[in-house]
């Protein structure tokens, strides 16, 4: 299948490493040129503008941070003119109202839209194994299922457009949460002289275990939070989608609200670009310790 891409950032370029690898003809296009030479390198078409990448496919996936780089993208006068008759899918994070919108423009223009956010990073991202799920119409599911499945076995259908964004803040919203939680704690563990593989093994034991528990252990013991997944700084545009849609559902966020605190706070100390859970700088900061 002939398939373009936008924006390769992290999940973006292992977004286009797995569609390459299972042999689909990809084309894809990055705003900022440095972000695609490894994909260059791996034999994948770069294009110098999005119109010439969605030119040359009937799907264009969507793999932009948020919902005004895809106006920008997508929308630009050079662009717009070519998604006619082409099948727009949305796999970044963005509210639902946004995801909505956009797909009003793109009808507008002959196009079709679907939203198919998705749970994971870089290794499920290049393994196939993200979660997928789908806002769109039955049609539109059965149609594109199977290159959504290059991605993931599990890929499924939620609703209309909008209804996987949901489902998508719904899920990152409790990532950040976890994270909070998980990091306070650690820090009264350590702080408290218990071992910290004594609280693993009980953790590990009871309902209280997540995986991410696991994952992000070695890096809250080392401080070390290069080379993120995700970084601090798209973690807070998620959480404050998050914000905005239970405020729309008339929700208390205030936990959440706390968690957004913790977020800015984390950069405003430099350390948005890596991994969001720097947020145990500002929980348990090395100097009081």
């Amino acid at each position: 299948m002939n398939v373009a891409l936008l924006g390769t950032g992290l999940l973006g370029q292992g977004v286009a490493e797995r569609l390459h690898a299972t042999g689909h003809t990809l084309t894809a296009h990055n705003r900022s040129i440095e972000k695609t030479l490894a994909l260059r390198q791996l034999g994948v078409r770069i294009a110098p503008t999005a119109a010439e990448a969605i030119s040359a496919a009937k799907a264009v996936l969507l793999l932009l941070s948020d919902a005004a780089a895809i106006r920008a993208v997508l929308f630009h006068p050079s662009t717009s003119r070519t998604l006619e008759g082409r099948t727009i899918i949305q796999m970044g994070t963005i509210g639902p109202a946004e995801s909505r919108s956009i797909q009003e423009d793109v009808t507008s223009l002959g196009g079709r839209y679907l939203e198919a956010p998705v749970l994971g990073s870089i290794a499920e991202a290049k393994a196939g194994t993200l979660l997928v799920m789908v806002g769109g119409t039955r049609e539109q599911f059965d149609e594109w299922g199977p290159l959504l499945r290059s991605l993931g076995e599990d890929v499924r259908l939620v609703g209309p457009v909008g209804k996987a964004a949901v489902m998508k803040l719904a899920l990152n919203q409790l990532i950040a949460a976890e994270m909070a939680a998980f990091a306070l704690s650690l820090g009264l563990v350590r702080r408290g002289g218990v071992d910290v593989e004594d609280f693993m093994g009980v953790v590990r034991k009871s309902a209280l275990y997540a995986p991410m528990f696991e994952k992000k252990l070695p890096r809250l013991e080392k401080r070390n939070y290069a080379q993120p997944n995700f970084s601090t700084r798209h973690l807070l545009k998620d959480v404050e989608l998050a914000l905005s849609a239970a405020e729309t559902a008339h929700l208390s966020s205030a936990g959440l609200q706390g968690v957004r605190s913790l977020l800015i706070e984390t950069i405003d100390a430099g350390l948005g670009e890596v991994d969001y859970s720097a947020i145990y700088e500002q929980i348990d900061p090395p100097a009081a310790g």
